[in-house]
């Protein structure tokens, strides 16, 4: 695994989720392979858990680390290929690459989309910069399409949460003011795709993810219907595809409600609106599992350091 940039780089998801549970037990038992290692985390995007987490997990591994917030202490960036740089752009991520490659061992890298032009989301200019210029190992800490360090978190709260073999998980869209990414569904997804479950996606009409992705799965538009029977409920937001970058619709009967959720376990990225996506109810109840999901971030994040420092 020369990056992590997506769920596809994982090989074996089950093998991957039992040495993160492993990690728990003993989180330092690996200190060895991070000594006189360093890691550079560049924020071009806000953050709480995903910085916190992958610092702690470096710091479990015994890894020194650097943070810069790319987006307003670093140089405006250009992507392309011969563009003369007369406009906005100071620095090209080919020398931004090569150098920070030579500060550190390891980068992780957060950029959102901008959810305004769909082709130039899609091509990833930032961590695909980076991939390709820079000398060392990369690491999406949440890119334009994917943020595969909660997907694997996730994958971590199911394995310890569930008590059927094929458990049935559902993705449920929720209502929120802003427009939001497909990131976070996108990993999900693409996450779920390699488990052993019954998994179902519901959302409005019109909020369809990206037909690659989906390929395969029960999509639902009937939110009641889709919730039958269900053991896990992942509720998440994200804005339309197909137009996209858009909020059509906010309508406040997607709010997930301890009602809909039954006997159901609650799973949410985090931050999340209290009484617009969940009701306090369920957020505050003994069937959430948000901070059980949080706290495996740092071990999805300690994994992935873990796997590329013995490379």
């Amino acid at each position: 695994m020369k990056h992590f940039l997506s769920i596809n780089d994982i090989d074996s998801l089950p093998n991957w989720v039992d040495e993160a549970i492993n990690l728990k037990k003993d989180p330092y038992q690996f200190q060895h392979l991070g000594k006189q290692k360093t890691v550079c985390l560049l924020f071009f995007n806000n953050s709480l858990r995903t910085r916190l987490s992958t610092q702690k997990a470096a710091l479990n591994l015994g890894m020194e680390v650097m943070i810069m917030n790319f987006g307003n202490e670093g140089w405006a960036l250009e992507y392309g290929d011969g563009t003369v740089m007369d406009q906005g752009t100071s620095e090209h991520i080919k020398e931004a690459a090569q150098v920070v490659s030579q500060y550190c061992d390891i980068v992780a890298i957060r950029a959102f989309a901008g959810l305004v032009d769909k082709a130039k989301d899609e091509a990833e200019e930032v961590i695909h910069g980076f991939a390709k210029y820079a000398s060392i190992p990369v690491v999406n800490m949440e890119s334009s399409v994917g943020h595969p360090l909660q997907a694997l978190a996730d994958a971590i709260t199911l394995a310890e949460n569930k008590v059927k073999t094929k458990p049935k998980v559902v993705l449920s869209w929720a209502p929120h003011p802003k427009a939001l990414p497909h990131a976070v569904a996108n990993s999900f997804v693409q996450m779920m795709k390699l488990q052993d479950a019954d998994f179902v996606i519901t959302h409005p009409e019109g909020y369809e993810l990206n037909p690659e992705i989906i390929k395969g799965c029960q999509v639902e538009h009937n939110q009641q219907k889709a919730l039958e029977h269900a053991d896990f409920v992942y509720v998440k937001n994200w804005s339309s595809y197909t137009d996209y970058g858009k909020v059509m619709n906010k309508d406040l009967g997607w709010t997930m409600t301890q009602e809909k959720l039954g006997n159901a376990k609650f799973m949410h990225c985090l931050p999340v609106r209290r009484n617009v996506v969940v009701e306090d109810a369920v957020l505050d109840g003994n069937q959430s599992l948000v901070a059980e999901q949080a706290k495996n971030r740092i071990f999805s994040a300690q994994l992935v350091l873990k796997k590329l420092l013995e490379q």
